[in-house]
């Protein structure tokens, strides 16, 4: 049987849990890239990583300290 990949949201949230700090889209994305995701571009990789990042804050598992910047840490 084989299993089922992890999604992009899945992937950043074990590598956050795993290393703690503060995340921005840059450590987002890198993350994202060294978990598989290879985006059409840079752009595309900020999007993607921005997107995970608000829903990971959304689901409770990261909160933004600061409203005027958009880094995260572990809730």
């Amino acid at each position: 049987m084989t299993e089922k990949p992890l999604t992009h949201k899945q992937a950043l949230a074990a590598v956050i849990q795993a290393l703690g700090g503060t995340w921005d889209t840059e450590r987002a994305v890198l993350a994202l890239r060294v978990s598989g995701y290879q985006p059409a571009n840079d752009e595309a990789a900020g999007k993607e990583a921005r997107r995970n990042l608000r829903e990971l804050a959304d689901g409770g598992l990261i909160v933004r300290p600061d409203s005027d910047q958009a880094v995260y840490r572990l809730a």
